[in-house]
């Protein structure tokens, strides 16, 4: 069985979110509209709503169902 390859992650999750979401939307920007262009846009949408998803569960407010 193949080992699986692992690595630490040197930066956290939501800045590499933040980072993909703002190459993204750079890379959205130097194109005409059209469908690549609304794909690129999603994908940043998508990114930065994982960030608020994570900020929300790492929140202190958060607590689990008793």
């Amino acid at each position: 069985m193949p080992t699986r390859r692992r690595f630490k992650q040197t930066r956290t999750l939501d800045e590499r979110l933040a980072e993909e979401a703002a190459r993204l939307r750079e890379e959205a920007r130097a194109l005409a509209p059209g469908r690549r262009r609304e794909m690129l846009l999603r994908k940043a949408r998508q990114d930065e709503t994982a960030m608020h998803i994570s900020a929300w569960l790492h929140s202190p407010g958060l607590r689990p169902p008793t």
